[in-house]
């Protein structure tokens, strides 16, 4: 009987322990975003980067970027799908960009892109 208290005890110790533990940071989602190329969206969500390599078939581009802060992503290379098929004939790379990409359908999408100076 001693030993099922013990036991009792130390569960309901660990699982008060469990409980206060603090939850991780969430990023902030910032506003929410239709998905089109030619909508102003807030220069404070805008990231930079560099644009590697331009795939016209996948219609996507590969980017190395700064942090994207409205999707917690820190600094690092990847490919975007492209959400204006238009701006697959202006972008080469070498640019340097200000750009927004969201989470649509699945896949990282940039939704507002701008060559930057």
């Amino acid at each position: 009987m001693k030993a099922l208290t013990v036991a009792a005890a130390v569960a309901a110790f660990a699982a008060f322990a469990w409980f206060m533990l603090p939850t991780p940071p969430r990023p902030d989602p910032g506003p929410p975003s239709g998905g089109h190329g030619g909508h102003a969206v807030d220069p404070a969500v805008l990231a930079d980067g560099v644009v590697l390599s331009v795939d016209r078939a996948a219609k996507s581009v590969t980017i190395s970027h700064g942090p994207l802060r409205n999707l917690g992503m820190p600094p690092m290379t990847m490919a975007f799908q492209i959400g204006d098929p238009a701006v697959l004939e202006w972008i080469r790379p070498g640019d340097k960009l200000k750009f927004h990409a969201d989470a649509v359908g699945g896949a990282f999408t940039v939704s507002s892109i701008e060559i930057a100076n």
